[in-house]
């Protein structure tokens, strides 16, 4: 199972910063989009570092049902690997039997829609936006909204919150526009669900200043990929000095960082995070924080702790 990539050493200043990272954010396969690795790869790839845990997610189905279907190669993986379901199309959508599935037989995530919400639709059919793949295969895909025909949050969706809530699992915003993203936290936070996280602020959500406190004061995490960073992805490529900006502003403490890689053409997750988190540390970024950002929050995340501390 090791890669050519096991050879490389690891700077003992950054693995002491990662050993026991969590990935909540590792796109491994099988897929509709190419993908370089399988989760049992991934599996084993995150021992080169320690990692505690990785959460594998597909925005077309439940991962749940892979980790099931691998499980005699998964036991002897370094790296446990969970799973959880997207609500898009390939689901039925905002689809309660489909959560109820997944959250109980071990999922522990449900994405908001992703590929099938508005505002991915939006910025996917701008050709100059980029930095999204597309399906080898039609996948027939439709609008997912959160809301029913009178504006208001449906009865599908506040069913979906349930399981989230009685499962203790994370809740994620998915790629909805940030309007539909507080009515979703605000239905999550009212029936108690502790674990809520945004993902990628700036890439396709499109999120200010000022939704980022509202979401904040759900008691939302905010997650920063990887992938947007990392100089051999070349659809995004923003410098590192962007996310330094956003650690500042929001704090290490409500800030999560992820990889959002597996895709063929892009590096392992693994190395993203020795690229990056060395590149954090070069800014000045402290390990601690680091260790904040890229262990404790994603382990409570995960349900691994019952707190981030």
């Amino acid at each position: 199972m090791p890669t050519a990539e096991d050879t490389r050493p690891v700077p003992p200043a950054v693995l002491s910063a990662l050993t026991g990272a969590v990935d909540l954010h590792c796109h491994s396969g099988p897929s509709p989009f190419p993908r370089r690795l399988n989760h049992v790869e991934a599996a084993h790839d995150g021992a080169r570092i320690g990692m505690r845990a990785i959460l594998v997610k597909s925005h077309h189905h439940n991962t749940v049902m892979d980790l099931l279907a691998m499980e005699t190669w998964l036991a002897d993986a370094p790296t446990p690997v969970y799973g959880g379901v997207a609500l898009n199309t390939e689901v039925g959508g905002v689809n309660p039997s489909a959560v109820a599935m997944s959250l109980r037989m071990g999922g522990r995530c449900v994405w908001a829609p992703t590929t099938c919400a508005r505002q991915h639709i939006d910025h996917h059919s701008h050709a100059a936006a980029g930095g999204f793949p597309s399906a080898a295969i039609d996948l027939l895909e439709k609008e997912v909204s959160i809301f029913d025909g009178s504006g208001e949050v449906s009865a599908d969706t506040a069913a979906v919150v349930d399981l989230v809530a009685e499962t203790g699992t994370l809740l994620t915003g998915g790629h909805l526009d940030t309007e539909s993203m507080k009515a979703l936290f605000s239905v999550a936070e009212s029936k108690g669900v502790r674990r809520l996280l945004v993902q990628h602020p700036d890439f396709i959500v499109g999120a200010s200043e000022s939704d980022i406190e509202e979401l904040l004061g759900f008691g939302a995490y905010i997650e920063h990929e990887i992938a947007m960073y990392h100089p051999e992805v070349t659809a995004v490529g923003w410098p590192v000095q962007r996310l330094v900006d956003w650690i500042d502003r929001v704090g290490p403490e409500r800030t999560v960082i992820s990889s959002d890689l597996g895709q063929k053409g892009n590096p392992l997750p693994v190395d993203g995070y020795i690229y990056l988190v060395g590149a954090l540390l070069d800014h000045g970024v402290a390990e601690k924080d680091i260790r904040t950002m890229v262990a404790a929050n994603p382990a409570f995340l995960l349900g691994l702790e019952d707190s981030p501390s």
